[in-house]
């Protein structure tokens, strides 16, 4: 006999945090210096609470995705904690409006939690609640290397190539020479045994990025990432078909739908889903499947803690990509060990929140 507990959702706890960024990054699209983090606590009636955060960018989004999530408390009470159902169910609330945006951050930060508590109540890690097991997943580092000049850049990168076999780079300087300048400062420092990315956040037109992606061809970089805007899958393709160059695309596919339009259009070599833009846990388990088919390397955007067990359960699982935007407000953060990161064997997730330190960081 099944002796697993039929949650029901009970009450939502919702709390807004600003996380001062150890080291802050410098992007083509604005300088980041605090993570604004939404905690996500879905209380049921059995006494099993599943736990999840979403990264909302700018604070301006912050009081948004936590009121909507407010707002969805009452479609929820009393409703079984079934992730697929539940997901099912909200999107087609929203169907008329849109699930993507503001809206989609909250359906993903509550699929994040249920799944989280179903795991927790089996006394399951997620990626075995997932029907896999535990395995180790290679991490590069992505908590720097900003636009910050390719003088600052070496020591910097020296120091976050230490446990790990690969470091990302942003790019996008006015002048392309930077660019170069900066990725080969870059590539000394590290050396020639760790595995180097870069990623110019959408900064470039298409002329302009066929210039300058054709420039670092021969540098030997694992990927270059959105070179021009995310949802320009014929722009990547001209890209990706006159450079030569592996492009990686992903962490801005609001679901498998578009995730599924790129993949037709030719547009990546490579996908990085986003966990909370591609629909949490339960997203995660169709891009993974349309990855599969499609034999499509994928990695992690953020939310390392929950996309080391995504990525365990995932066939064509590629990179895990590593910030501690989160690690102060969690009691264990995830453990990086000989740059590789393994689900750790605790129920769920493995998030449980610092309660002394969500208090310091937490906003009105």
């Amino acid at each position: 006999m099944d002796s697993t507990p039929r949650l029901s959702v009970r009450d939502l706890r919702l709390r807004g945090v600003h996380v001062p960024l150890r080291l802050p990054l410098v992007t083509r699209g604005g300088t980041i210096e605090i993570a604004p983090l939404a905690l996500v606590d879905l209380l049921t009636d059995e006494g099993v609470t599943g736990s999840a955060y979403l990264f909302c960018y700018t604070p301006l989004a912050l009081k948004p995705v936590l009121q909507t999530l407010a707002n969805l408390l009452p479609l929820l009470r009393g409703q079984p904690v079934a992730p697929l159902a539940l997901d099912r169910s909200l999107r087609q609330r929203f169907r008329l409006l849109g699930d993507k945006g503001v809206v989609g951050m909250a359906l993903a930060g509550l699929d994040m939690a249920a799944w989280d508590a179903l795991a927790r109540s089996q006394g399951l890690p997620l990626v075995s609640a997932l029907g896999a097991a535990p395995r180790p997943i290679p991490a590069y580092n992505s908590r720097g290397l900003g636009l910050v000049g390719a003088s600052r850049l070496g020591d910097e990168a020296a120091r976050l190539a230490e446990g790990f076999g690969a470091v990302k780079l942003r790019l996008g300087y006015d002048d392309p020479r930077e660019d170069l300048a900066a990725l080969r400062a870059v590539r000394r420092a590290v050396g020639d045994g760790v595995a180097l990315m870069s990623d110019y956040n959408q900064g470039l037109t298409v002329a302009d990025a066929l210039t300058r992606v054709a420039m670092l061809a021969g540098e030997g970089l694992a990927w270059v990432e959105e070179p021009t805007a995310a949802d320009d899958h014929a722009g990547h393709a001209e890209i990706r078909r006159r450079t030569g160059v592996r492009i990686q695309l992903g962490e801005n596919w609001w679901g498998p739908h578009e995730m599924a339009a790129s993949l037709a259009a030719g547009a990546s070599d490579l996908g990085m889903p986003d966990a909370m833009k591609i629909g949490g846990v339960t997203g995660w388990q169709r891009a993974a499947a349309l990855a599969e088919a499609a034999r499509l390397p994928i990695s992690s955007h953020l939310f390392p803690e929950l996309s080391v067990h995504l990525l365990a359960a995932s066939p064509t699982a590629h990179w895990l990509e590593y910030v501690d935007w989160a690690d102060p407000v969690l009691q264990t953060p995830l453990r990086i060990e000989d740059g590789q990161a393994t689900p750790p064997d605790r129920p769920g997730t493995g998030i449980e929140w610092d309660e002394a330190a969500v208090e310091r960081y937490l906003v009105g």
